[in-house]
């Protein structure tokens, strides 16, 4: 059974840190192109970050590039997000996802994945 389970989100101070991580289980993450997505009420949800399997190439969207840092361990089947720096406005429920098909076999900042975690909250507040 294919399955996401990301965690790791909290209530956290301006200027502070979270790492995000999501497990998979049921397939292999170091063969599938992986992304963090967020989403906000009222809003639609938003690529953060992505990271492709094929030459580890990264994207991020603009208003996290220098703080947000997606990885992986294969060895544990587990991704990462580590955020530093957070702002008020990165307050969203957070997503893992996995298994995206793309023309360049890059990963992508749409959210085109085919596995999804439940999310976990991430609020940034003093």
């Amino acid at each position: 059974q294919v399955q996401l389970v990301d965690s790791g989100g909290g209530l956290v101070q301006p200027g502070g840190s979270l790492r995000l991580s999501c497990a998979a289980s049921g397939f292999t993450l170091a063969e599938q192109n992986i992304g963090w997505f967020r989403k906000v009420p009222g809003k639609e949800r938003e690529g953060v970050s992505c990271l492709s399997h094929s030459d580890g190439s990264s994207d991020y969207t603009d208003s996290v590039k220098g703080r947000f840092t997606i990885s992986r361990d294969i060895a544990k089947n587990t991704m990462y997000l580590q955020m530093d720096g957070l702002k008020p406005e990165d307050t969203a429920v957070y997503y893992c996802a996995a298994n995206s098909k793309t023309p360049s076999g890059l990963c992508t900042l749409h959210a085109i994945y085919d596995y999804w975690g439940q999310g976990t909250q991430v609020t940034v507040s003093s």
